[in-house]
């Protein structure tokens, strides 16, 4: 059974990985990159900042929180307990992957860090707006443009050769527990904090 998922899994990623173009080699080469996004990461805490003014603290706190149980759990706990070697180190793959980025990372890639972080990401942003925060209206329907860009990011991954589908799925699933779990102890903390 785990080795007919597997044979899909990979079908399906040279399947996604084979639909290239240069104009998308070129896109996917910087939506992949995580430097690409620090000036977003910078508006969203100024924002918050300017939102929700000394709540946005807390707030921070768990976004912060959400990335470092989201990431730890991707890359620390499952890649080397998994051992599942990315594509592109895969020797009967090499001539079939379609590799955009330079090198190909770590050698195992279940699951997506990437996927695990920015869903991660997207979900504690839209729980925190309406959870930590518990005067404020439900979130601004324009957070919701944050799933569509953690969709993206995470497929940029399968696109440029070093994870399966199957690792972009896990880490999204990684990424929205973690951002439950960080807002659920952000929001007792608070909750205590404000006893005192």
């Amino acid at each position: 059974m785990l080795h007919e998922i597997q044979q899909l899994d990979t079908q399906i990623f040279l399947s996604l990985n084979g639909a290239h173009a240069p104009w998308a080699d070129t896109l996917m080469y910087w939506v992949t990159e995580r430097n690409t996004w620090i000036p977003m990461y910078a508006l969203l805490i100024i924002w918050l900042v300017w939102q929700y003014k000394q709540q946005a603290a807390g707030m921070i706190g768990a976004l912060i929180l959400t990335i470092i149980i989201a990431d730890q759990t991707a890359s620390s706990l499952l890649k080397p307990w998994v051992e599942r070697l990315r594509p592109c180190h895969v020797a009967y793959l090499q001539d079939k992957i379609h590799l955009v980025v330079e090198g190909c990372g770590g050698t195992y890639g279940f699951a997506s860090s990437h996927a695990a972080n920015s869903f991660g990401l997207a979900t504690a942003l839209w729980l925190l707006c309406g959870t930590v925060v518990p005067t404020v209206k439900r979130p601004n329907k324009y957070l919701l443009w944050f799933f569509p860009w953690a969709a993206l990011v995470s497929y940029s991954r399968v696109y440029v050769g070093v994870h399966y589908p199957l690792d972009i799925i896990a880490g999204a699933i990684i990424g929205v527990g973690a951002a439950f779990a960080a807002v659920k102890i952000v929001s007792f903390l608070l909750a205590r904090f404000a006893k005192k």
